[in-house]
């Protein structure tokens, strides 16, 4: 039997095999067998007697905690099992902390210990108080910014009459008297004098390398969600017109409420303990990073459907909800998707990325003017707009789209693949045509 994210095997001891247990007591938890080899089968160990008394003192003495070890057989082959419990407490090894994650063993150390030991305390990061803070660091006005958004979507609690400072502690962004980190974060005049990568970059790129200009946006959260926007919408995006009659229509590359989701999804979820986040304006696309890798809890492939919701920042998303910026939990990836299909574009790019969260949003290149460029015919414009809404075309739908012959349908569709606007997918009965 294989290796499972729980399970080690180890053909003989080494004292270094202790940052395994390590790992797993400040993880799930999970059992580790000396005398068998990766693909699990048993060869045994001759020392299993010292090996008995050696391992279960090791672990007391070096970690201070105790793990069950059993001598088991198999023919005629003895080999030790080692099951380690997880434990709520953090447990070091020689004042260094290690963590299994998937089938790695890892170090924790900088900004990754920090967030491990609070977790480990029942603290986040955001509900940290930050004894340096005064209300005086509090900008009023992002505030009531903060208050007038709020009455849309009626969340906050009834706070009719309240001070600044007493709104503040029912939202619980203070312990007794206290700023917490994430009243900072949120409504702060200048974040960064108390995190100092509390800010956005913005660059515009000809290629992966060549950077043509870059801006710097600071501010707190509901300043960032605002300027962040304009700026890309004043100085890094491009809009289309198009006049119907007399009215002026103007088109954005990328829809803005898949941005806004975007960005807030960004500053929610960071960790403000990283590196600031990143947007990267490209010909063809867009994308923002944030530091932070995904909670254990959810994969790349869940955040394409509404997911349950693990935020790094607890407090700073709670405020945001019932301050009307998020909807709903678990469903801002699955509206950045929504709103670009609805737009006609691709479907955005999620990943995982130097230790943070990347999305990607691809720009339409299929406009009617980019496919005329191509040289493509009126029947063949057509057909790609039938695509983009309905997802597919078969040769019979482009016959009957076009009123043309099996033929001429058949000698289109292939001059759309061979450009690269479409790609055929099965066979000659059912194949069909999609982007």
């Amino acid at each position: 039997m294989p290796e499972k994210q729980n399970i080690e095997y180890k053909s003989s001891w080494h004292d270094k095999y202790l940052e395994w247990v390590c790992g797993f007591a400040n993880a799930q938890g999970g059992e580790i067998y000396i005398g068998k080899e990766d693909s699990g089968k048993v060869t045994g160990v001759e020392d299993y007697k010292k090996l008995m008394e050696d391992i279960p003192n090791k672990i007391r003495n070096h970690m201070g905690i105790s793990a069950d070890v059993n001598l088991l057989q198999e023919d005629d082959k003895y080999y030790i099992e080692i099951v380690v419990q997880p434990y709520s407490v953090p447990i070091s090894l020689h004042g260094q902390y290690f963590y299994r994650s998937g089938s790695v063993k890892m170090e924790l150390t900088g900004n990754s210990l920090n967030e491990f030991l609070l977790k480990r305390s029942g603290l986040t990061w955001d509900e940290v108080t930050e004894p340096r803070a005064t209300f005086d660091d509090i900008d009023e006005r992002s505030f009531r910014m903060y208050l007038e958004m709020s009455k849309e979507k009626d969340r906050l609690p009834d706070v009719e009459g309240l001070t600044m400072e007493e709104i503040f502690e029912k939202l619980r962004l203070t312990k007794n008297g206290e700023l917490t980190r994430a009243a900072i974060i949120l409504f702060g005049k200048d974040p960064r004098r108390f995190s100092t990568n509390a800010f956005v970059k913005i660059g515009r790129f000809k290629g992966d390398a060549d950077l043509r200009f870059q801006d710097v946006e600071e501010g707190n959260l509901i300043v960032l969600l605002k300027n962040v926007l304009e700026r890309l919408d004043h100085k890094y995006l491009t809009r289309s017109i198009e006049f119907k009659g007399m009215l002026r229509l103007e088109h954005s590359e990328y829809p803005i409420p898949a941005l806004r989701e975007m960005l807030l999804n960004a500053l929610v979820h960071r960790k403000y303990m990283g590196s600031f986040i990143q947007i990267r304006v490209y010909d063809d696309k867009i994308t923002i990073w944030n530091d932070g890798r995904l909670p254990e809890e959810i994969t790349l492939e869940s955040l394409k459907h509404v997911h349950s919701s693990h935020p790094r920042n607890p407090l700073i998303a709670d405020v945001c909800f019932k301050g009307g910026l998020i909807d709903s939990w678990g469903r801002g990836t699955v509206r950045i998707i929504e709103t670009c299909k609805e737009a006609g574009l691709p479907e955005p790019e999620l990943t995982e990325r130097d230790g943070g969260f990347l999305v990607t949003l691809f720009k339409d290149n299929l406009t009617e003017e980019q496919l005329v460029k191509l040289g493509l015919n009126a029947r063949q414009v057509k057909a790609v707009s039938y695509v983009k809404e309905k997802g597919r075309i078969t040769n019979s739908d482009y016959q009957a789209l076009n009123e043309i012959s099996d033929r001429t349908s058949s000698r289109d569709l292939e001059d759309l693949v061979a450009k690269g606007v479409l790609k055929r997918v099965g066979d000659k009965k059912s194949a069909y045509y999609e982007i």
